[in-house]
C-alpha cells in the first residue's frame, strides 16, 4: 500500500471540502451541512471474500424483489405460514394503495444498499437492508477520484478494482426502466437535503436530469419535465430521492410540496418507471429482516449464503422470553427508525432504564427486535498522526435492472470515531474510508 495514499488524507479531503462533498443534518429543527471525514486507510477484501459476498448478495436482492411482487399480488408466503399475516400489514412501510401493481418489469428494489458487519472470526453479517432511497454511493465515487489524482502510482501497483462504472451500472438500469418512454430524471427534494450532493452528482454522472420538486408535471397521465424555458420532455424514468409518502400529494401526504400531483396514477398505468418503486418500505421493515433468509429458501429454493445477525422477534413466545430475561446483552432497535436512532444497546442502561425498556417491548412488541451484540471488526483510521483501531461496517450497493442483478465492486466502509461506539452513521458523527475489493 502507498505511504503516499495514507499521507494524503488532510489533501483528500481538501480536495472534496473543494467540491462541495457534505452531507447536511437536521437538529433540533436546524440544518447544519458538515464534511464527511474520509480517512485514508483503506479497507481492503480479498477476490475469495467477495466472491461470496457478490453472490450472497445477489441472492438475498433477488429474493427481496420476489417478497415486494409477492407481498403486492399473490401473498403465496403469507397464504404458506413463512411470514405472519399482521407482520406485513402492520409494517409502517406497506402500502395498500400499490396492491396489484406491477412496477417496469417486475423490479422493485432497483438501488439496493446492503449494510453488513464482518466479525472478528471473518464471516459476514447483513445488519440492515435498505431498499427505498439508500445514500452514500457518490463519497467512495468521488473519493476514489480524488485518490487517483493525488497517488497515482497506488492504483497501478496493486490489483484493485476499478469502481468507476458505478455511473454506467446506474445508467444502464435507468435505461432499461425507461423503455424508451422519454428521458431520465433524478428527482431531489432540494437543496437542503442531507444528499443533495448526492443527488447532483449522481445526476452528472448518470447524464439524467436533475429535476426539483416543480420540474415535473402530470398530464393524461403522462408525466413530463418542464425546462427551464417550458419546453416539454416526455419522462420515462424517475430515480426519485423523495420518501414514499411525498412523491404525490394527490394520493398520499397532502401537504406534500416535495412531490408531483398524480404521479402515481401515471405510474399505476404503467407511464413512468419509479426507482425505486412505491411500498419496498415493506420488505426493509426491521422486522420482516427477521424473515429475508426464509424467503431466500422459498422464492429461489437456495440456502442463504450470508446471514442475519442472530436476531430475535418479541412476535414469538420463545424469542419473547429471551429477550425479557437477557436484555442486558443484546442490541434493542426501533422498527420504525433510521440512521442509527432507535438503537440501544442493554449493557449501557440503568435497571431503571432497563425495565422501562422492557415495558415497552411488553406494551408493543411489534415495534422491536433484539439482536446478539456481534464483535465487529475493528479498522485502522488515523486520528490525527496516530492511528488507532474503529468499528466499521459497509454497506454495498446491488442494482437490478430486471435482466441482471449487479453488485458494484466497491462500497461505502463507515467508521466511528468514538472509540466506544459500535453507531457508525454518518449523521451519528461517523468518518468513511475507500473500499478496495482486490482483483487477485
Amino acid at each position: 500500500m502507498s505511504s503516499k495514499l495514507i499521507e494524503s488524507r488532510d489533501t483528500v479531503n481538501k480536495w472534496m471540502e473543494r467540491f462541495g462533498v457534505r452531507f447536511g443534518v437536521y437538529k433540533n429543527g436546524v440544518f447544519n451541512e458538515q464534511l464527511f471525514p474520509f480517512d485514508s486507510i483503506p479497507r481492503v477484501i480479498s477476490k475469495k471474500d467477495w466472491d461470496e459476498l457478490e453472490k450472497g448478495l445477489i441472492q438475498r436482492v433477488d429474493a427481496l424483489n420476489a417478497f415486494l411482487y409477492d407481498i403486492y399480488h399473490e401473498k403465496n408466503i403469507i397464504k404458506d405460514g413463512v411470514v405472519p399475516e399482521e407482520f406485513v400489514y402492520s409494517s409502517k412501510g406497506y402500502m395498500p394503495e400499490c396492491e396489484g401493481i406491477t412496477p417496469t418489469l417486475n423490479v422493485y428494489s432497483h438501488i439496493s444498499g446492503i449494510d453488513l458487519v464482518e466479525g472478528k472470526d471473518g464471516r459476514w453479517f447483513i445488519l440492515e437492508d435498505n431498499l427505498r432511497i439508500p445514500s452514500g454511493a457518490s463519497y467512495p465515487m468521488i473519493a476514489r477520484n480524488i485518490c487517483r489524482k493525488v497517488a497515482p502510482e497506488t492504483f497501478v501497483e496493486n490489483h484493485i478494482a476499478d469502481n468507476r462504472n458505478y455511473s454506467e451500472i446506474l445508467a444502464e438500469m435507468m435505461d432499461e426502466m425507461n423503455q424508451g418512454r422519454g428521458i431520465n430524471v433524478i428527482l431531489t427534494p432540494g437543496r437542503y437535503n442531507s444528499a443533495f450532493f448526492e443527488h447532483s452528482y449522481l445526476a452528472e454522472k448518470t447524464g439524467a436530469t436533475l429535476a426539483f420538486p416543480g420540474d415535473l408535471v402530470v398530464e393524461d397521465d403522462v408525466c413530463y419535465f418542464m425546462g427551464m424555458y417550458n419546453e416539454k420532455q416526455r419522462v420515462g424514468a424517475i430515480y426519485r430521492r423523495v420518501s414514499d409518502e411525498y412523491m404525490d400529494p394527490m394520493v398520499f401526504e397532502p401537504s406534500s410540496l416535495l412531490g408531483v400531483p398524480n404521479l402515481f396514477q401515471a405510474y399505476k398505468k404503467g407511464n413512468v418507471a419509479v426507482i425505486n418503486s412505491w411500498g419496498n418500505g415493506v420488505a426493509d421493515d426491521k422486522g420482516i429482516y427477521y424473515f429475508v433468509p426464509k424467503m431466500v429458501k422459498y422464492y429461489l429454493n437456495e440456502e442463504p449464503i450470508l446471514h442475519n445477525a442472530p436476531t430475535y422477534l418479541p412476535y414469538y413466545q420463545e424469542d419473547y422470553d429471551y429477550i425479557l430475561t437477557n436484555i442486558q446483552k443484546l442490541v434493542i432497535k426501533d422498527v420504525s427508525e433510521a440512521g442509527g436512532y432507535g438503537v440501544v444497546f442493554g449493557r449501557d442502561l440503568t435497571p431503571e432504564k432497563l425495565e422501562e425498556l422492557k415495558n415497552l417491548i411488553i406494551k408493543e412488541p411489534r415495534r422491536w427486535i433484539a439482536q446478539e451484540v456481534i464483535d465487529f471488526k475493528d479498522l485502522e483510521i488515523l486520528e490525527g498522526e496516530e492511528r488507532v483501531e474503529r468499528k466499521a461496517d459497509l454497506r454495498v450497493y446491488v442494482v437490478s435492472s430486471g435482466k441482471k442483478t449487479v453488485v458494484w465492486k466497491s462500497g461505502l466502509t463507515r467508521f466511528s470515531r468514538n472509540p466506544n461506539s459500535f453507531v457508525v452513521n454518518s449523521s451519528q458523527g461517523g468518518g468513511f474510508k475507500d473500499t478496495w475489493i482486490m482483483e487477485e
